[in-house]
């Protein structure tokens, strides 16, 4: 029987305060790493949605998306069965709800200015973490209606 290959559908929130990014230190297979509040998509949302569920479950903070910063694929070398499609969104920081329990794994999030992210890439859990950044220091920013979404009925 021919395997039938189907990409990872994930989201990614790309939230700049005061000149810092907000990131989650996490467990992974390769130990622990840097990446942005990300995760799938869930049956029945939409990708703005799960980029807004996502960034309150690992952080404790809402977010609220405005823009599309870009699409990425990649697959890691490591793991060549396994491609990941990835939107990453930039928005509105919202409330933070203090004594949330995060996501399972999630250590912590934190701050990070462009040159801290940049210097500790080898800490990042995908090449993705430092291009998300640097798109939208670059000014990347597309309207959400060039998503279309169609709920099931």
């Amino acid at each position: 029987m021919e395997r039938i290959w189907k990409p990872n559908a994930t989201v990614a929130a790309i939230i700049e305060r005061d000149g810092k990014f907000l990131l989650v230190e996490e467990h992974t297979d390769e130990g622990v790493r840097y990446n942005q509040p990300a995760g799938h998509l869930d049956d029945g949302e939409s990708l703005p949605e799960a980029c807004a569920r996502e960034t309150l479950e690992e952080t404790a903070w809402h977010f609220n998306p405005a823009a599309l910063v870009g699409i990425y694929q990649w697959g890691p070398a490591t793991r060549p069965e396994l491609t990941y499609l990835r939107f990453a969104f930039s928005g509105t920081l919202g409330e933070f709800e203090a004594g949330r329990t995060l996501d399972d794994g999630i250590i912590r999030a934190v701050w990070k200015t462009p040159a801290e992210i940049e210097a500790e890439q080898a800490l990042h859990r995908s090449p993705l973490v430092w291009r998300c950044v640097q798109d939208y220091l670059a000014g990347r920013r597309y309207p959400l209606d060039l998503i279309r979404y169609y709920a099931k009925l």
